[in-house]
């Protein structure tokens, strides 16, 4: 099988397939989390009362994105390294046995959100908001097949060089989300649940795009043949090595999510989550660039590393962390100087007026929390895209669940310091958690070098 213009493309010099992967990526998580930021925008003139219950089912409905980003994760980095050792064919079958695990795991998954969705509500605290909750999250959830695999084979599209098709479904699908939303919110009168169902149908669209390249166009890099097809457990074990632990990192994540909830309930009440759902939507939106660029290093240091060529993982990474701070530094600026204009967009109700000097004065800060994400995200899918999954589950588990909840409980409850404390504990166990991510990477790379020179 002869590499294409795309397979060339990456497998070339490291900062040059850094950026031809990372700006069609930065493009549709832009769009992607616009659209959510969307959705916030048009339930915010629902009151705060639905606007909570979005952020309380955010974070379970991210699990679902993770698990998908989770096989994704995975699958790139496998093929990537099969690319890079330049064993096509077990880089095509990869890609086969990627659809199947897709369909299994997003099967077994449905099951499971379905059955847990009421009792975990109740956990997180959503009593109060909890039937816009149900609303919102069911339909979601019952449906989770179509939100899990468009980004599980999108996996698939990086590790081949093609992100044309690992993106454009994607941006076809946000834009479609931001035409449904007020149709089904307001037109049709289905209030929190025409959010869902729009999101949904938008989905949908993306994973039928998908399904069509692959399986009637059939042009794609990769064939997508059945014909004597087994089951590989090995493969599914390599894929899964990675998948697994990029999985748990969103879950974690999103755990995370679920306590600081909890822990601004406790300090400032449902308001408090309101704003902290509408806050950290901005964030997403600011740290994307970022995690575009970071994601991008999966694909190049996995065929970097299949290749054995070492140097290139420290350029691509070194690369990486550099346009990462640049485009982090830009969206600060962005933040600061149009803060007030930013926080109209969620208060231009009556219902919702209340929430923007608080959202305002915030977005003057939280630049220190966006700054850091260039480090240790990069660094985290460095050592995914060199199938060091556990490692990557690590650092993401100090960085969230361990100094992020540490330093939020201190000092929003502990110290009294209200609501304030709590973001300013997200801001300082980001920061150190991003930079021991810097450090692990740098020590690992140093030792790959040191050992292929000896």
């Amino acid at each position: 099988m002869e590499l294409n213009n795309n397979m060339k493309d990456i497998t070339g010099d490291p900062k040059k397939a850094v950026k031809k992967l990372a700006y069609p990526i930065i493009i549709s998580m832009l769009l992607i989390m616009s659209n959510n930021l969307i959705d916030s925008i048009w339930v915010a003139g629902l009151g705060p009362r639905p606007l909570a219950a979005i952020g309380f089912v955010t974070p379970l409905f991210l699990i679902l994105a993770g698990i998908g980003t989770g096989i994704g994760a995975g699958v790139n980095s496998l093929i990537s390294r099969y690319v890079g050792s330049k064993n096509q064919t077990k880089a095509n079958e990869a890609a086969v046995q990627s659809v199947v695990l897709g369909i299994i795991v997003s099967l077994i998954v449905t099951v499971i959100f379905v059955v847990i969705l009421e009792p975990t509500l109740y956990i997180m605290g959503a009593k109060e908001v909890f039937n816009y909750a149900i609303d919102y999250g069911k339909p979601l959830f019952i449906f989770s097949m179509v939100t899990i695999l468009p980004v599980a084979y999108a996996g698939i599209f990086r590790a081949e060089g093609d992100i044309k098709r690992a993106t454009l479904p994607m941006c076809i699908s946000a834009i479609l989300n931001m035409i449904l939303d007020p149709i089904f919110i307001y037109t049709l009168n289905l209030g929190i649940t025409g959010a869902a169902i729009a999101t949904l149908i938008s989905i949908f669209i993306e994973l039928l795009i998908i399904l069509y390249w692959m399986f009637i166009k059939k042009d794609t890099y990769f064939k997508y043949t059945f014909k004597n097809f087994k089951i590989n457990w090995g493969m599914y074990k390599e894929i899964l090595n990675v998948g697994i632990p990029a999985g748990l990192e969103e879950l974690l994540m999103a755990v995370v999510a679920i306590v600081v909830n909890l822990i601004f309930e406790i300090v400032g009440g449902t308001s408090a989550v309101a704003t902290y759902t509408i806050v950290m939507r901005l964030i997403s939106i600011a740290i994307m660039p970022t995690i575009g660029i970071a994601t991008s290093t999966i694909t190049v240091v996995g065929i970097a590393y299949g290749a054995r060529n070492f140097k290139n993982i420290k350029i691509a990474t070194r690369y990486s962390i550099k346009l990462g701070l640049i485009f982090s530094i830009v969206t600060s600026l962005i933040f600061i100087v149009f803060s007030n204009q930013i926080a109209f967009l969620f208060s231009y109700s009556a219902n919702s007026s209340s929430l923007a000097p608080t959202i305002s004065y915030i977005l003057n800060f939280v630049w220190l929390f966006i700054i850091p994400v260039a480090f240790g995200a990069t660094a985290s899918y460095a050592f995914q895209g060199m199938g060091k999954g556990i490692t990557s589950f690590l650092l993401t588990m100090q960085r969230e669940a361990i100094l992020v909840i540490i330093f939020t409980f201190i000092l929003g409850i502990s110290l009294s310091l209200g609501v304030r404390g709590v973001y300013y504990g997200l801001i300082i166990g980001n920061a150190i958690g991003s930079a021991v991510g810097l450090l692990c990477i740098e020590i690992f790379i140093s030792r790959l070098l040191k050992k292929a020179n000896s």
